[in-house]
């Protein structure tokens, strides 16, 4: 997984509440466990195309500039309803590095983690003045960066601090999944073993 240090690019306004993974990511694209190919069309398919291929000319991500849009900013409890894993690959296959809100489902945010992609809650105040810069194509770029937990915005010359857990953090910044974080233990991993089994051996 490749660390996530900082991302400029353009922001999509998508205000509406309670998205959930069923509509993220609709069920016929399931069908594959490919996390690199094949899922950007499904992102959002619904909302992005009136039939297959056919896209909604009045989507926001069918629309210049947001067609290049690599920040999402959304409506509260995004990401809701099941676990699937595929609404977070499609995400990415897509474009879009990093997501902005001010409440996430809670697997949804950790699938975000483990795939290299922030997931980062702001009061609804905050969100409601990302939203409007992300809405208007004059002022709609920004840079989010991680490592100093800021988000900067030249549309209104502003740049707002946000509260990120730490261990998520290291993660993202390291490019580690779960399975990455724990293999930086590995040495203590052993030396814990070593230890017991030479204790109980009879264990062993």
């Amino acid at each position: 997984m490749e660390p996530f240090r900082t991302l400029t690019g353009i922001a999509a306004a998508l205000p509406m509440a309670n998205l959930d993974t069923d509509q993220i990511m609709p069920k016929q694209y399931l069908r594959g466990v490919d996390r690199h190919t094949g899922l950007a069309e499904g992102f959002l398919h619904d909302l992005r195309f009136a039939a297959p291929g056919v896209p909604r000319p009045g989507f926001v991500l069918n629309r210049a500039p947001w067609t290049q849009a690599k920040i999402l900013v959304t409506g509260p409890n995004y990401g809701c309803g099941s676990s699937r894993e595929h609404a977070v690959w499609g995400m990415r296959q897509l474009g879009l590095g990093c997501v902005i809100g001010s409440s996430f489902g809670g697997i949804f945010a950790d699938n975000c983690t483990r795939n290299g992609v922030p997931a980062i809650a702001l009061p609804v105040q905050e969100v409601e003045r990302l939203l409007a810069l992300a809405g208007d194509p004059a002022r709609c770029e920004m840079t989010v960066d991680l490592e100093q937990q800021v988000i900067v915005t030249p549309g209104d010359g502003r740049t707002l601090r946000f509260p990120f857990d730490p261990l998520k953090k290291h993660m993202l910044l390291k490019g580690l999944d779960a399975v990455g974080a724990t293999m930086e233990y590995a040495q203590d991993i052993r030396a814990f073993e070593q230890g017991y089994f030479s204790a109980q051996p009879w264990l062993a």
